[in-house]
């Protein structure tokens, strides 16, 4: 495999690649390579599980999200018995 650097990127898209890596939980690099590919529409020889063709649409939680969701749902888990008369 062939590798490049490249030089001069801008600080928002410095920004939102790292963004977007961290939100699909990616190295920089697989951020990259999938949006050169994504860009190019080279998708042919890829082997990707089907989950990842719906990633866009459903996207990723971080660990910071899935604390905040069990903290704020927390009261979901207390059963009111009154609820089963």
């Amino acid at each position: 495999m062939k590798s490049i650097t490249i030089y001069g990127l801008d600080d928002m898209l410095d920004k939102q690649i790292r963004e977007r890596a961290k939100s699909q939980r990616l190295s920089l690099n697989k951020t990259i390579k999938k949006l050169l590919e994504k860009s190019l529409g080279i998708t042919q020889g890829i082997k990707r599980g089907r989950q990842e063709d719906f990633m866009e649409f459903f996207g990723v939680w971080s660990d910071d999200d899935l604390r905040e969701f069990n903290k704020t749902g927390s009261e979901f888990k207390q059963v009111d018995p009154g609820d089963w008369r």
